[in-house]
């Protein structure tokens, strides 16, 4: 691309480097699903079901990527969730995707606040929650304003510091099971008291395997970001070889440390919430092993985390809207970059719906604010059924054309069981959501609307597209297989 064309037409910078990547795929879901959530996932199935529900969604989240890592390397683009689709499945699911994807992740950014308000009341709890949620919307906002580097590079450093959190933890809680640290060692009684691994039966472990699929939602990121990565056909497969590891070091094994060290009877365990930080299960051991100010430690890393997300969503969401304007299905002005290569019209509308969606938390009691969070609740898992969808095609696709397999830069390992997998698993747990409102006498209506408002919302959009555009489902021979230009 020469400086003239440059100029004459802004596109986005391919500036994010391998490390970024790699920071992106390995932070991108450690957050308050692993450092709070976790403790209640033991709590409710005991310590063999907890382990036994993060393994199974841990699996079918690695195929999932390695579908989209498929995807994302042979064609890099920013709105990865919502072009596949349109050009191997249908338009009007590329449509309804894309705007599922942006709505979930602005909404994203108004929880991120709300949270990062309620952690910063830890040391200054006599302040003006606005002035909080403003500063942290203008850092967010800041970084992702500057250029796709600001966002990787502060990315980069979110990430490293979960990530040495949790090394740090699985390094003082082997130390504590063998004895080392913290007195004596438990060995497996905690494993085996009260009912043994398994507490509460087939049905609690179901409840926890929705909460474990909701502790994975942003793996999807590397997806967005892909498309402005320096050397998306290198960086993508490395990072997405990442997540494997990752996913067994930073929560199996986290949570069979946690389930070693703390009764799964234990009362603070049950308590997942941002006002239970002192008591969570990563404080607690840390407090256990003589460990100084822990709380106040976990605290400064829950924050970072919720920044981190929010960060994550402004871009994500940003990149989105910006390839639906310039696929015509959103407003055009939408579509305009500046100087820095930055989708600024598409941020300045994300973080006005992300701001409006945070004040809207303060009145009625929070009750618009919390209808708009709950439709957005199966918003990821939607997402990743499209990348389920999309991946099954293309791969069909390409052989229906005749096209060799040793074209593709990465190949998905296990095809077609890897996206099949995926698509069941999250199937069932959309479906499953709120599984509890069917088991009474008599069906709690209220429950399944607010659990189930999301998958009603999505499909009306896509058939609407549907309908309006009298699109239908493209044939595999007719698909478009060749990588857009940059």
């Amino acid at each position: 691309m020469s400086k003239s064309t440059s100029q004459a037409a802004p596109e986005l910078k391919r500036s994010l480097k391998a490390r970024h990547l790699t920071m992106i795929a390995l932070g991108g879901s450690i957050g308050t699903g692993l450092f709070l959530a976790s403790g209640g996932a033991i709590a409710t199935a005991g310590p063999g079901g907890a382990l036994l529900a993060y393994s199974a969604v841990g699996i079918m989240v690695y195929f999932l990527m390695t579908s989209l890592g498929e995807l994302a390397t042979y064609m890099p683009e920013s709105g990865s969730f919502s072009t596949y689709a349109s050009r191997f499945v249908d338009p009007s699911l590329g449509f309804a995707l894309g705007w599922n994807f942006w709505y979930n992740w602005a909404i994203t950014i108004a929880a991120e606040l709300s949270a990062a308000t309620l952690i910063i009341k830890y040391w200054f709890p006599d302040t003006n929650s606005f002035i909080w949620s403003f500063l942290f919307l203008a850092i967010i906002f800041l970084l992702n304003a500057l250029s796709v580097k600001g966002y990787g590079e502060s990315e980069y450093w979110f990430a490293l510091i979960k990530i040495a959190v949790v090394i740090v933890f699985l390094i003082v809680g082997v130390l504590m099971i063998f004895g080392i640290l913290g007195g004596k060692s438990p060995g497996f009684s905690n494993f085996t008291m009260d009912g043994g691994p398994f507490h509460g039966g087939f049905l609690t472990i179901l409840g926890v395997f929705m909460a474990a699929g909701f502790s994975f939602q942003g793996t999807e990121l590397i997806g967005v970001a892909a498309g402005e990565s320096e050397n998306p056909r290198e960086n993508v497969p490395r990072a997405i070889r990442q997540i494997f590891w990752r996913i067994l070091i930073f929560y199996i094994l986290a949570i069979f440390v946690i389930a070693m060290l703390i009764p799964y009877t234990n009362p603070n365990l049950v308590r997942g919430g941002l006002e239970d930080i002192a008591i969570s299960p990563f404080t607690i051991i840390f407090e256990n092993a003589g460990l100084a100010f822990a709380a106040a430690v976990m605290n400064a890393v829950i924050l970072t985390s919720v920044l981190s997300a929010g960060n994550s969503g402004m871009y994500a969401s940003t990149r989105v809207l910006w390839v639906l304007a310039k696929e015509g299905k959103a407003p055009k002005f939408l579509g305009k970059l500046n100087r820095n290569g930055v989708p600024i019209n598409a941020l300045l509308m994300t973080t006005a719906v992300g701001m409006l969606a945070f004040l809207a938390s303060f009145f009625g009691d929070g009750v618009v604010y919390t209808w708009l969070l709950n439709a957005s609740g199966m918003s990821g898992f939607i997402a990743w059924v499209g990348i389920a969808i999309s991946h099954y095609r293309f791969r069909r696709a390409f052989t229906a054309q005749g096209r060799s397999l040793d074209e593709l830069p990465y190949r998905a390992k296990w095809f077609p069981f890897g996206p099949i997998f995926a698509f069941i698993v999250c199937m069932i747990v959309i479906l499953g959501q709120n599984f509890q409102a069917f088991l009474g006498d008599t069906i709690d209506w209220n429950g399944v609307l607010i659990s189930y408002i999301g998958l009603p919302l999505f499909i009306i959009v896509w058939l609407g597209y549907k309908f309006i555009k009298k699109t239908k489902v493209i044939p595999l021979h007719e698909c478009k297989l060749d990588p857009p230009t940059k």
